[in-house]
């Protein structure tokens, strides 16, 4: 019998060892003092490069993948417990329930707007880029729609039935709400017996404190993470997918860059009153741990720091609206991805769409937005409630799921992003919002800072 652990060692040594030399880089220049997020961005840097070079010369990057995936692995760990804990405590620390309403509605109301708004930027993109023109694709032999799920079916995911069994199978919306009720129910026994209740509110406290502690050690590792994370990406798609479907990517790029600086910079400018190039510049952590997780949850822990540490915002509202954000708001994955496949797809199988079908197109990418808070794959059920919407073939679907991850990339840091640009806009019209300390040059948390 081979033995595996030499056999890894000896197909797999050269990414290893190239880990251990970059990782090296990155501690000592934590050790120089260097900005957590110029770290980041150096990790980002150096990945693109080993990627394109592994893949050219058709190295394996198991090793490389293996530690991007374990700095994954450990920031999925702190999701359950850190909605389930951070929502509790925010909520639970209001003095009235007439407060939660009124930042709820708020923060509802700037998802849903900013995801139709996207939508219409996606379509019109696609509309001017023709992405599906001269494309001929064959549909994979394997390829198989998802299910929507019918609408008493999204009702019944998201009430929780036993929360233990939800944290257990990482059902984030269901934990979310049986938090809310906790929060609420210690709000109102609160106000008529603060002793009855203050034991509990305590030990949700010292929680709190446990698990920023935990995300403050995690988030160090965030410069090596995403320097394995970028690198295994870039060597596994090359480039020869970029050169099959490049005008869905192209289109889809200019979509989120549309929508990133006009509709998220425009809102930072004239409703909260801030410089955008000086908001982007403090979030850009949240941007780069998104774009190389691909995940809203991941980006959770990165998201909450960047919003209350860089951004200064409260953090009671930070709290509150992260987690949400990472559930519910789908700028790009519900707005702009569906409204770029539904045209592609149209063009490529040659069906004319009309004014009616664009208005369709815009108003069921807010309404499944919604539904498909969740839903494992986001972006996929949205997308296949749109083409469903529209009598569109599901086939379309497929034909661009070879570049998807790609473009996921992006679509995650543009939602993270979004969830960063509500947390500033709601604290700013509550007076949660330190105005003075964000103006300030002192962009890097300490903890951000400390040497790994």
């Amino acid at each position: 019998m081979d033995n595996n652990l030499l056999s890894a060692i000896e197909t797999n040594w050269y990414g290893f060892v190239a880990s251990i030399f970059v990782f090296a880089i990155l501690f000592l220049l934590a050790r120089k003092r260097i900005g957590f997020g110029t770290r980041v961005l150096i990790g980002l840097g150096i990945g693109l490069i080993a990627g394109i070079f592994f893949q050219y010369f058709d190295l394996e990057t198991k090793a490389i993948s293996t530690f991007g995936s374990i700095y994954v692995s450990l920031i999925r760990m702190l999701v359950i417990p850190l909605v389930f804990i951070l929502v509790l405590n925010s909520i639970s620390s209001l003095t009235n329930l007439e407060y939660l309403r009124k930042i709820g509605i708020k923060t509802f109301a700037w998802f849903l707007g900013t995801t139709g708004i996207a939508s219409i930027i996606g379509l019109s993109v696609a509309l001017l880029f023709n992405p599906g023109q001269g494309i001929q694709q064959d549909v994979p032999a394997d390829f198989a729609a998802r299910e929507i799920p019918t609408f008493s079916q999204v009702i019944l995911d998201l009430v929780p039935s036993n929360p233990v069994n939800e944290a257990a199978t990482g059902k984030v919306v269901p934990l979310l709400i049986f938090a809310i009720f906790l929060a609420v129910a210690i709000i109102k026994i609160g106000s008529k017996k603060p002793e009855a209740v203050k034991p509990v509110r305590d030990l949700i406290e010292s929680l709190t404190l446990i698990l920023h502690q935990v995300v403050k050690f995690i988030i160090r590792l965030t410069p090596y993470g995403v320097f394995a994370l970028i690198a295994g990406i870039t060597a596994h798609y090359g480039w020869e997918t970029l050169q099959e479907l490049g005008s869905v990517i192209i289109t889809s790029y200019v979509a989120m860059i549309i929508h990133f600086v006009l509709i998220f910079g425009g809102l930072v400018l004239l409703v909260a009153k801030v410089n955008p190039i000086r908001f982007f510049r403090k979030i850009y952590p949240t941007i780069t741990v998104a774009f190389t997780t691909r995940s809203s949850y991941a980006t959770l822990p990165v998201n909450l720091e960047v919003i209350t540490k860089r951004l200064h915002v409260s953090p009671r509202i930070a709290s509150f609206i992260a987690p949400l954000g990472a559930s519910v708001n789908f700028n790009a994955c519900g707005g702009i991805w569906p409204a770029i496949v539904a045209v592609f797809t149209a063009q490529v199988f040659g069906i004319d769409l009309n004014w009616t079908d664009y208005i369709t197109l815009v108003l069921v990418s807010i309404i499944s937005s919604i539904g498909v808070a969740g839903v494992p794959g986001p972006a996929v059920i949205s997308t296949t409630v749109v083409l469903t919407a529209l009598g569109l073939p599901l086939e379309g679907i497929a034909i661009v799921a070879g570049v998807e991850a790609l473009i996921d990339m992006g679509r995650t840091a543009v939602n993270a992003t979004g969830t960063a640009v509500t947390a500033l806009l709601v604290a700013n019209s509550e007076g949660e919002f330190d105005r003075e300390a964000f103006n300030s040059n002192d962009d890097e948390d300490d903890i951000l800072l400390s040497t790994v």
